[in-house]
């Protein structure tokens, strides 16, 4: 049995073909819209529809193994980084999106205002600017 196998099981997900594609894709790292994914899985698998990736990300997304991330005015990125509460910084110019570790202390990072009587166990933070690239080009 291959580690993603035993992760998939660990999590009590059974274990398919779709499934063992999209998470090797997410392992690779990014910030992956499913498109992407979609495309990435069809290289490693006969046929796989869209809908089929998008129920494999749900069923990651809810077993704690892939990340669904909604930038402001982007399609949903998903990522296999999980469980560390660390953040996003997005360009404004061409969307790429990289991690940001934690801003400060400990998980969730920040203190609200009021908790309206939440247990506050995460803080999802997106930082804006340009990146490198879309500076130069701003230059120009």
């Amino acid at each position: 049995m291959s580690p993603l196998e035993t992760l998939l099981r660990s999590r009590g997900l059974r274990v398919t073909r779709p499934r063992v594609a999209v998470l090797e894709v997410l392992t690779r790292g990014g910030h992956l819209e499913v498109d992407e994914i979609a495309t990435q899985v069809r290289t490693r698998l006969d046929s796989v529809s869209t809908q089929a990736v998008y129920d494999v990300l749900g069923a990651l997304s809810r077993a704690g193994l892939a990340r669904r991330i909604e930038p402001a005015g982007s399609p949903a990125r998903y990522e296999s980084r999980v469980g560390d509460n660390h953040h996003h910084v997005v360009c404004r110019g061409c969307g790429e999106v990289a991690d940001v570790d934690c801003a400060v202390g400990e998980a969730p990072c920040l203190d609200p205002s009021t908790a309206h009587g939440f247990v506050i166990d995460e803080a999802e933070v997106t930082y804006w600017g340009l990146c490198p690239a879309c500076q130069l080009n701003a230059v120009d």
